[in-house]
């Protein structure tokens, strides 16, 4: 019992030591979101910020009482990991292996550096402390017992011993692409561990066995109850594991290794300072924080590095990043970090550069093992000219472009095949400007088609004129005149699709006649017969490039602005049991706005850009209060590794990227009185909003360095420049500020 208490001890002391400032890791708390609105929660993960190894318990949500394993890493976001780890007690049979082992929810210690929990059936407690490429589990066992670590893999698994204490494992990764010409990508996890006691020493009576994709280290009953598995995780080769662990574990605790993932965590974690608002508001801030650091993930080990791009191991300095879903994270987590990070995004961009140098084409969902095809769109195109416009320049721009460019019009834009060769459907985008749809009931024609993602034809369309006109814009800053102007002809051909009787984007055929559907419940699961997840109400916004565009489509800000106080009243049209057999994508409904999905995050901050900032104030902060509480259902959505909760730092702040590409924010009203970010330039910019409240959220005036302002946006140079961007609020709109505002352009 002592053991336990310590362990408490230690995972408190960590969690609060004390410094000359306010320490806001305190306010993190992984368990948020931990059960999902539908589909998939959040994962209380314990890693370093935006490094390789992670670790989270396998279970299917908070909820569940018992852990099916704790794994040795985490490969990719919400994997299960690999190499899963059990510990038991007693002789080990067949069941052995099977049974899971029951936690108390309330002796659960989770926070980022350090997890503890208490197998409440066997008396074990299980802790965990992750490095950057290395970890060590603390296992404190009953006396008196024999001692059970049981690793299982897959049937390829290798596990061998080294001495009395040390051991080696090897783990292939399998990823097998979708589709017709579906193709098997194979690549391997190298572990060198050690068992040591509390001291750091060898501990005696190690007795290793080795059986197909099992591998067990007992310990007899009268043996050290405290046992330490120390290891270190290469995607490279043994001895480069081993390299990693006499870098980073060799004479380092548990202790000290949880002391320096706290000091970790507290650079990023306190880089953004905030005052005022609410506890419960303060720890939704931070965990949403703290969650935008999981992914990407720096793979590069001392120097070296191996890529699934090519298969090789390439010699390099510079981080190699891989793990995003650009789909989800160029709307807020990626510009996010070119303010609080811009070196690490500047390193993302040249890692995806790499990556089309190294496979040929610029990935969509870089995974370790190569480029996952998913969803659809390339919006890759998005985080480059971002950044590029953002001053991050340090890769080579030229070949991105390439890049990009061969993505766009070499290859094909069928949902969930991306990176391979465009089509006969393909060809009839590029002539006709709007890929086509099938009628209800009508028998897909083209073979490399998806099952179940179908052809999603508005999505896609709208997807790709954005990254057409991100292209045109990449092309602009190179010079390349031709072909911007070719470029963003295309990037406006979204219109073709726009019905305007319906007031919607609605699907044609192939003979270019409208398809008469519902867009409230067309398409089957997740509307992705013709859209994407998300129904018609959600995709009528969809144009971020083209704002102007879309409100003449609408009529002109006043109509455009009624037409999105609809959205968020419009019912649903049915029952919620009926709605949500196909929308089980669209939660946190506010009308037909889903907050719980990626291409609504934009949508409340239109408002701005209609003539009516203070109905983005307005929506912006109900969005947050309703639908992100500080409670294991307090994440609307699939968050996907830091998708979801940019946006909630983001408009907490304030602030939003509406139109990644622009380097402007637009401005909303704050949670906090006072929210600071120290730049890593030097400089600090603040944002001050005395008096902010629940009810006091209306801005009257606002002022950039004292100086007054009338819009309702921000550049980024004034951010990064430094200084202060004062909000003056009120409990009720001042109507008239921003009203005559235009969408910034560049």
């Amino acid at each position: 019992m002592k053991k336990i208490i310590l362990c408490f001890a230690l995972a408190v002391f960590f969690s609060h030591s004390s410094s000359a400032q306010e320490d806001f890791t305190k306010y993190i708390d992984p368990k948020i979101g931990n059960v999902a609105q539908f589909l998939v929660p959040t994962y209380p993960t314990m890693h370093l910020p935006n490094q390789m190894l992670r670790m989270f318990p396998v279970k299917p949500d908070y909820i569940s009482d018992q852990v099916e394993a704790f794994p040795l890493q985490v490969v990719s976001h919400r994997s299960k990991g690999i190499l899963q780890m059990k510990v038991t007690l007693g002789e080990i049979n067949k069941t052995s292996w099977q049974q899971k082992m029951t936690i108390d929810h309330d002796l659960e210690v989770v926070r980022p550096w350090v997890y503890s929990t208490y197998l409440i059936d066997d008396d074990i407690r299980v802790n965990f402390a992750p490095g950057k490429k290395t970890a060590i589990y603390k296992i404190d066992f009953p006396s008196n017992k024999q001692k059970n670590i049981l690793i299982q893999g897959t049937e390829d698994m290798q596990a061998n011993t080294i001495d009395i204490t040390s051991f080696t494992l090897k783990e292939k990764i399998k990823y097998t692409t979708r589709g017709e010409n579906a193709v098997t990508r194979e690549m391997y996890a190298y572990v060198y561990g050690v068992i040591t006691n509390e001291k750091n020493e060898p501990v005696d009576g190690i007795v290793f066995k080795t059986l197909n994709n099992k591998f067990s280290i007992s310990l007899e009953s009268n043996s050290i109850s405290s046992v330490y598995v120390k290891y270190a995780v290469s995607y490279i080769s043994y001895e480069q594991a081993k390299i990693n662990f006499q870098k980073e574990l060799l004479s380092v605790n548990f202790e000290e290794l949880v002391a320096k993932g706290k000091k970790e965590w507290e650079t990023v974690i306190n880089q953004i300072q905030v005052k005022g608002g609410t506890e419960a508001q303060k720890r939704t801030f931070y965990t949403s924080l703290y969650r935008t650091y999981e992914r990407m993930v720096d793979v590069n080990e001392g120097g070296k590095y191996y890529s699934g791009y090519d298969g090789k191991v390439h010699v390099s300095d510079r981080s190699f990043y891989v793990d995003d879903w650009i789909w989800d994270t160029y709307r807020a987590q990626h510009p996010l970090r070119t303010i609080l990070n811009p070196k690490m995004e500047n390193d993302m961009l040249n890692s995806y550069t790499l990556m089309y140098e190294q496979s040929g084409w610029m990935p969509t969902f870089p995974q370790l093992h190569g480029n996952h095809m998913c969803m659809n769109s390339y919006h890759s195109s998005a985080i480059f000219i971002d950044g590029y416009r953002k001053g991050l320049k340090d890769y080579d721009v030229k070949k991105a472009y390439e890049g990009i460019q061969k993505n766009l019009m070499e290859g094909t834009f069928i949902p969930w095949r991306q990176g391979t060769l465009k089509r006969p459907i393909d060809d009839f985008y590029h002539q006709h400007g709007y890929f086509p749809a099938l009628h209800v009931g009508e028998k897909e024609t083209e073979p490399h088609m998806d099952g179940f993602e179908k052809r999603q034809p508005v999505a896609v369309t709208l997807g790709v004129s954005y990254d057409f006109w991100a292209l045109s814009e990449l092309a602009g800053e190179l010079g390349k005149k031709n072909e911007a102007n070719a470029y963003l002809q295309k990037s406006l051909e979204y219109k073709k699709l726009w019905h305007p009787e319906h007031r919607l984007f609605m699907p044609k055929d192939d003979k270019q006649e409208w398809i008469n559907i519902n867009p409230k419940s067309a398409g089957g699961k997740g509307y992705r017969e013709f859209y994407d997840e998300n129904n018609g109400w959600t995709y009528a916004w969809d144009v971020q490039h083209d704002i102007d565009g879309l409100t003449k489509l609408l009529g002109g800000k006043s109509s455009a602005e009624a037409r999105l106080d609809q959205l968020f009243r419009e019912p649903l049209g049915m029952n919620k049991s009926e709605f949500y057999v196909d929308g089980s994508n669209s939660t946190g409904m506010v009308g037909q706005f889903s907050m719980g999905n990626e291409p609504s995050f934009h949508i409340p901050y239109l408002y701005n850009h209609f003539g009516a900032p203070w109905k983005t104030q307005k929506r912006t902060r109900l969005l947050l209060d309703v639908w992100f509480k500080d409670n294991i259902f307090g994440i609307p959505g699939d968050e996907d590794g830091g998708g979801m909760t940019a946006f909630v730092v983001f408009t907490a702040m304030g602030l939003y990227p509406v139109t990644p590409g622009l380097p402007f924010y637009d401005i909303t009203s704050p949670i906090f009185e006072k929210t600071s970010i120290s730049l890593k330039n030097g400089r600090t910019f603040t944002v001050l909003a005395e008096g902010a409240s629940k009810t006091k959220k209306y801005i009257q005036k606002a002022f950039i360095n004292g100086e007054e302002i009338f819009s309702p946006f921000i550049t980024h140079k004034q951010i990064m420049e430094g200084g202060t961007l004062k909000l003056i609020l009120d409990e009720l709109p001042n109507k008239a500020w921003g009203k005559n505002a235009q969408t910034p352009s560049f």
